[in-house]
C-alpha cells in the first residue's frame, strides 16, 4: 500500500493544497493521502490560527473523499511538530505501507536544515511538487538542494499552476474580499462563523 503524508500549517487550507495532494495521488498511484496539520511548526514564525480550527478546515475540505484522511497527531503531540517523528510513528503503525512525504518544491531550499533529513529520506520517498514562482522547467534544478542526501529517494512532479497562498487568503479575509474558487465553500463558511483572521496583524508565512 502506498501512503502519502502531506504536512503543513494549512492556515487556511486552499485549492492549491488540494491540487498538490491530488496530483501526487494520481501520478504516484497513492492509496491514501494523510493531511497532517502542524501543531507547533518549528520552521514557521508568526501567530497561527488555532491548530484544531486548522484541522477542522482541512476535514471540511476533504469531506466526501475517502482516500484523503486528516491526521491530528502533531496537534496532540507535545513540543515541535517534527516530521521525522511523524514518519517514525507511521512506519511502526503501518509497516506494510510505502511512505511518500509530499511537499512544495520551494521547501527543498531549507530541507537539509530540518530535523534529521537523512532519516526522513531513509523512511520515505520525498515528493517535491512545483509551486507558484518555481517554473516547471526548473524543477530538476531543485536536485541541487538535496546535497549529500540520496537523490534516488526524491521525486519531482508538476501540477497545474495555481497561484494561491494561505497568506493571500488571510489578507483577503481581513479586507473582506471574496474567497470564492480559492478554497472550498465549507471552509469559507467556517472562516466566517469563527471570525478567523480578521483581527490579527499579518506576518509572512
Amino acid at each position: 500500500m502506498k501512503l502519502g503524508i502531506f504536512g503543513g500549517t494549512f492556515d487556511p487550507v486552499h485549492y492549491g493544497h488540494l491540487m498538490l495532494a491530488e496530483t501526487c495521488r494520481q501520478q504516484l498511484a497513492l492509496d491514501e493521502v494523510r493531511f497532517v496539520p502542524a501543531g507547533n511548526p518549528p520552521h514557521k514564525s508568526g501567530k497561527l490560527a488555532d491548530a484544531h480550527a486548522r484541522a477542522d478546515m482541512v476535514q471540511l475540505a476533504v469531506s466526501g473523499y475517502p482516500e484523503y484522511v486528516v491526521d491530528r497527531r502533531e496537534i496532540r503531540r507535545q513540543g515541535p511538530s517534527w516530521t521525522v517523528l511523524t514518519l517514525e510513528e507511521l512506519q511502526i503503525e503501518r509497516p506494510e505501507c510505502e511512505l511518500f512525504f509530499l511537499m512544495g518544491a520551494d521547501s527543498l531550499a531549507d530541507f537539509q536544515m530540518w530535523r534529521e533529513p537523512e532519516r526522513i529520506v531513509e523512511m520515505s520517498t520525498v515528493v517535491a511538487v512545483n509551486r507558484p514562482g518555481i517554473p516547471l522547467a526548473s524543477l530538476a534544478e531543485c536536485r541541487q538542494n538535496v546535497g549529500s542526501l540520496n537523490p534516488d529517494r526524491f521525486r519531482f512532479l508538476s501540477m497545474p499552476g495555481a497561484d494561491i497562498s494561505a497568506t493571500d487568503l488571510r489578507e483577503r479575509v481581513r479586507r473582506r474580499q471574496s474567497l470564492r474558487f480559492l478554497t472550498p465553500r465549507a471552509v469559507e463558511r467556517f472562516l466566517t462563523e469563527h471570525n478567523l483572521y480578521r483581527q490579527t496583524t499579518e506576518k509572512p508565512g
